[in-house]
Formats: structure tokens, sequence, C-alpha cells
């Protein structure tokens, strides 16, 4: 893990818009895939982003559970499993603490279970919850939190979490910050969110926009 590097085009310390409970979200940047409507466009090329040693993001993952008892960590994109051997190496350093592993993958479990890279298996054997398929625009679900399109599905890979939680059926909900002079914007991907994730420049925010959420 000492030599890794992960491309990253954001990440979140805390929300929880991004799956059950408090979570750490971080978003690959980087993706093989071209979904219409791809609710994080500017996430696709692999060149870009932060790079950031993996030491590092652990380092913030934990201060992360520390600061606000955060329960897991959620990887999205970009592709997650295009970086697999960052994400199994994230999993690994972080699961013994007790946190949690969420993926949102435009490749559904067949196809994944398919790749040939050996650390696609074991991203998937430290996942707990994965989020399936590729996002379809004119198939927006409305009826399960978190969830872009009705196509994709959720695997409960271990018994952490169950389907019967109400937590799925809640209101999605967006949220919005204003940190350090730049306003950014995670959460559910409804058509008028595409690329909101981008910071933007502090004089186009309003300063009472310093941390809001809106139910969608």
């Amino acid at each position: 893990m000492t030599n890794l590097v992960a491309s990253v085009a954001h990440w979140t310390a805390c929300t929880e818009a991004e799956g059950p409970g408090r979570r750490f979200a971080l978003w690959f940047q980087g993706c093989p895939l071209r979904c219409p409507g791809c609710c994080n466009p500017e996430m696709l090329p692999f060149d870009g982003g932060q790079k950031i040693p993996v030491s590092e993001l652990v380092d913030r993952i934990f201060e992360s559970q520390m600061q606000h008892g955060t329960e897991g960590v959620t990887l999205l994109g970009g592709e997650p499993l295009a970086h697999a051997n960052i994400g199994s190496a994230l999993a690994r350093a972080i699961r013994p603490r007790g946190l949690s592993v969420m993926v949102f993958s435009g490749y559904t479990l067949e196809e994944a279970r398919g790749l040939p890279e050996p650390a696609v298996a074991e991203l998937l054997g430290l996942t707990d919850i994965l989020v399936d398929g590729r996002y379809e625009r004119e198939l927006p679900d409305t009826q399960r939190r978190w969830i872009g399109s009705t196509n994709q599905r959720i695997h409960f890979l271990t018994d952490r979490y169950r389907a019967d939680d109400p937590c799925w059926t809640k209101k999605n909900t967006l949220e919005i910050r204003l940190v350090n002079g730049e306003l950014s914007v995670n959460g559910f991907p409804a058509k008028t969110a595409v690329g909101l994730w981008k910071p933007l420049a502090a004089s186009q925010a309003r300063p009472r926009s310093r941390k809001r959420r809106e139910e969608t």
C-alpha cells in the first residue's frame, strides 16, 4: 500500500447522501464506460484529478471516523472497478477498524466477476454493498434511495446491511457545501444536478449556502 497512489476526482469526509449512515465518499477519476447522461461526465477521462497516496486517504478516512462517527466508505466515480487495486487496498486497511465498504459500479456483478484483474475479485470480496449496472437516464428510480436508475441492482454481499432496512425507501437528498471558498454538491443524480459536483468559485456561491440539504 505504501507506494500506491489513487487518482481522485473528489472526496467528501462525511456524507449521508451516498449510502447508509454517515460515510466517507471517494470518487475516482477515470471510467472506461460511457453511460449516456452520466452524472459525473468530468470524471470519465483517466487523466486529471488529484494524485493522493493511499496511505493519506486511509488517514483521512480514520480521521473522519473519529470526528464524524462515519460507519463506512463509499467508492464511486468514474468507475471504482477500473481502480480496483486502489479500492481493495483501501478496503483491506479500513475493515479491521469496523468500517463498511459500499461500491457503485457501472459493471453488473456478472461482468465484474468476469474481469481478468485479480484486484476486482479482491475488492468484491471486501465489499458489503454493491450497486451495479449502467446508469440509464430514461429509467430514473424514484423508489429506492441512492439508486440512479431502475435497472441497477443492490447486492448485499455480507450480512452487515439488509434489504428490508427502511433507509432504502427514504427520500433522496443533495448536499451542498461551501468549504475553503469552493462550492461542491453531491447526492441524488437528478437531471438538474448533472455535473454539480464540480467545485465552483466562491464568487458564484451565496454565502448562506454553507451547507444545505434538499429533498428530491
